[in-house]
C-alpha cells in the first residue's frame, strides 16, 4: 500500500512539472529552468548516495568508461528529456505538454528494440505510428493546408523528442543499472547535467541571475516546485516504490502524469483541449495500452 502512495504521489508531482514551466517562463529561460532546478536537487541527492553506499556495496566492476555512460545518458536523455520538453511546453500548451506524455512506453519500446535488441512486434510498430498521428492532433495540424495550428505544432515536436529522450533514458540506462543502483544513476546524469549545461547557462542565460531579486512570487513557485517535488523528492519516492513492484506497474502509474496534469492546467492556466486535440490524446493513450497491456497478456504463463 506504502508503494503505491509513492507512485501516486510522484506521478502527481510530476504533472506538477508542465504548469510550473508556464509559471517561470515571462522571466526565466528554458536552460535555466532546468539547470537551476536539478543543480539544487543534485546537491539535495548527495546524503541519500552517501547513506546508500554505506548500506551496500558497490554492484559490478566500475571504471572510469562508466564516465563516459554517464554523460551519454546525460546529453541523449536527460538534456532532451528535460530541456526540450521545457522549451517545447513554452511553444504549446501544459494540457498538450500531459497528453504527449502518455507516448513515453511506446518510445521505450521503439528504442529498446533498436538499442538493446529486444523484439520489436507488429503491435508496437502500430502503436508507435498511432502515438505519432496523435501527436499530429494534438497540434491541430491539417496536412490540407499545412496550418500549423498556431504554432503548437513546433512545440509539440520538441516535447515528443524530449519523451524519446526520457525513452532513451530508461532503455539505455539498463546498461549502467548493471553496475550502479538507480539511485546513483539519478545522481551521476544530473552531476554529468551540471557539466554540460553550465557553460551553456553562462553563455546564453548569465542575465538571469541579476533578475533573482525581481522574481515574482509566481517564478519562486515554479523554480521551487521544479526543485523539490520533479527533481527530487518525486524521483526519491519513485525509487523507493520501484523496489516492491513490478516495472510493469510503476509504467501503467505513469498516466497518472496526464490524469493529474490536464485539470492543473486547467485550473491554474485557463488552459482548454479542443476536440481533435483530446481525440490525439485518446491515440496516444491507445497506443501505449497497447504497449504496456497487450505485450504483458502475450507473454507465457509460468508453468
Amino acid at each position: 500500500m506504502r508503494s503505491w502512495l509513492f507512485l501516486f504521489s510522484c506521478n502527481l508531482m510530476w504533472a506538477l512539472q508542465f504548469t510550473c514551466i508556464k509559471l517561470v517562463q515571462d522571466q526565466v529561460g528554458s536552460l535555466f529552468t532546468v539547470w537551476a532546478p536539478m543543480t539544487l536537487a543534485t546537491i539535495m541527492l548527495y546524503p541519500f548516495i552517501r547513506a546508500e553506499r554505506k548500506n551496500s556495496p558497490p554492484h559490478g566492476k566500475r571504471g572510469w568508461k562508466d564516465v563516459l555512460l554517464f554523460f551519454i545518458l546525460a546529453l541523449f536523455g536527460v538534456f532532451p528529456g528535460q530541456v526540450l520538453v521545457t522549451w517545447g511546453t513554452r511553444m504549446s500548451l501544459a494540457s498538450n505538454a500531459a497528453l504527449l506524455m502518455l507516448a513515453l512506453p511506446v518510445c521505450t519500446a521503439l528504442l529498446a528494440y533498436l538499442l538493446l535488441g529486444e523484439k520489436m512486434t507488429g503491435v508496437r510498430w502500430v502503436s508507435f505510428a498511432l502515438a505519432i498521428f496523435g501527436v499530429l492532433l494534438c497540434s491541430n495540424f491539417n496536412l490540407g493546408n499545412l496550418n500549423f495550428g498556431k504554432g503548437y505544432l513546433l512545440g509539440n515536436l520538441l516535447i515528443f523528442s524530449g519523451v524519446m529522450g526520457s525513452s532513451f533514458y530508461n532503455s539505455y540506462g539498463k546498461k549502467v543499472m548493471e553496475r550502479y543502483s538507480p539511485m546513483e544513476m539519478l545522481f551521476y546524469t544530473y552531476v554529468a547535467m551540471f557539466i554540460i549545461m553550465t557553460p551553456l547557462i553562462l553563455h546564453q542565460e548569465r542575465d538571469v541571475f541579476a533578475r533573482v531579486p525581481h522574481f515574482t512570487w509566481h517564478t519562486w513557485i515554479g523554480l521551487t516546485s521544479l526543485t523539490f517535488f520533479h527533481n527530487f523528492l518525486s524521483m526519491v519516492l519513485f525509487l523507493k516504490a520501484l523496489k516492491q513492484l513490478d516495472a510493469i506497474q510503476a509504467a501503467l502509474s505513469n498516466y497518472l502524469i496526464t490524469f493529474f496534469g490536464l485539470p492543473i492546467a486547467a485550473i491554474w492556466l485557463g488552459e482548454r483541449l479542443t476536440v481533435m486535440a483530446i481525440f490525439g490524446g485518446i491515440l496516444v493513450l491507445a497506443s501505449t495500452l497497447a504497449i504496456t497491456i497487450w505485450d504483458e497478456l502475450r507473454k507465457p504463463i509460468p508453468q
